[in-house]
């Protein structure tokens, strides 16, 4: 049994990451004054943070239909089944969509819907990766990787509120007031909701904020209070000091943790935190 693995590139994973690792990796498009582009393939990292700081008006949309069949088709060909892990159902419609298109390919293609997004989104793939290396067949993957959905964390930090309200993540006068008080929310997203969690009037308070709540959860959610059997990583959007300054006070707070990951978030993120944003990113080890 040969099984395919598809992300998106919501998972912060390349197209060349991607094929390192054996994993498809979707392209996300973007609309920028009427003109589309793909992240990572027809818009660089760079270009990207150009034009947002400049104040071009970026909005974000699912990959179209046709696109995920036409892959799906070409991936068939080689394979028996296909594992396709999307981005959270409750942050895109992106999961349903391909949820309703696998009707047709029934036994063959597996949607998760596991509610991840970002470096656990990458992580699920990874795992899902090794676990049709293994032998599991696509259904099982799918069951597993659902089964264990509550079993990541995210906690983020933004610069500017001005992004958010741009996405409609909060409503104008709420970013305008925050502004005027100069404030950096802490974000979560446990499963499918992007939650406030805290406010921090500067982004030192507020990286502050996260490692307490990391620590918090590592603990209490994970029972892992030294991350012996958690995956720890450190995102962020053109803001690579700081990641790599975050990185090493948690390797202090976590010393049985791995290599602690850090990258860029994906653009599609971007689109919605803005430049400057950090986040801490905990993914519990899958027991196979």
């Amino acid at each position: 049994m040969k099984v395919a693995v598809i992300t998106d590139s919501n998972s912060g994973m390349t197209q060349k990451q991607g094929e390192e690792a054996g994993i498809y990796v979707v392209p996300m498009p973007f609309m920028m004054n009427g003109e589309t582009f793909y992240e990572d393939v027809s818009l660089s990292r760079s270009e990207f943070y150009e034009k947002l700081d400049s104040g071009v008006d970026i909005s974000t949309s699912q990959p179209s239909p046709a696109d995920i069949l036409d892959l799906w088709n070409k991936i068939l060909k080689d394979f028996d089944q296909i594992v396709h892990i999307p981005m959270s159902s409750g942050l895109s419609s992106a999961c349903q969509t391909a949820l309703l298109l696998a009707e047709d390919y029934e036994g063959k293609v597996f949607v998760v819907n596991n509610q991840r997004i970002s470096v656990t989104l990458r992580q699920s793939a990874l795992d899902a990766k090794q676990m049709a290396e293994s032998g599991m067949t696509g259904s099982e993957i799918k069951e597993k990787l659902e089964a264990t959905k509550m079993e990541s964390t995210i906690y983020i930090t933004v610069d500017t509120l001005e992004h958010l309200k741009k996405g409609g993540r909060i409503t104008p006068a709420a970013a305008m007031i925050g502004s005027l008080l100069k404030i950096k929310p802490v974000l979560t997203i446990q499963g499918d909701k992007l939650d406030a969690h805290a406010k921090a009037r500067t982004m030192k308070q507020a990286r502050s904020i996260m490692i307490t709540a990391i620590q918090k959860d590592m603990a209490e959610r994970f029972h892992d209070p030294y991350g012996k059997h958690t995956k720890i990583a450190v995102v962020h959007s053109n803001n690579e000091a700081a990641a790599l300054e975050l990185k090493q006070e948690l390797k202090e707070l976590f010393p049985e943790t791995g290599e602690i990951y850090v990258d860029h978030l994906s653009l599609s993120v971007c689109c919605h935190t803005g430049s400057g944003a950090l986040a801490i990113a905990c993914t519990k080890n899958l027991e196979l």
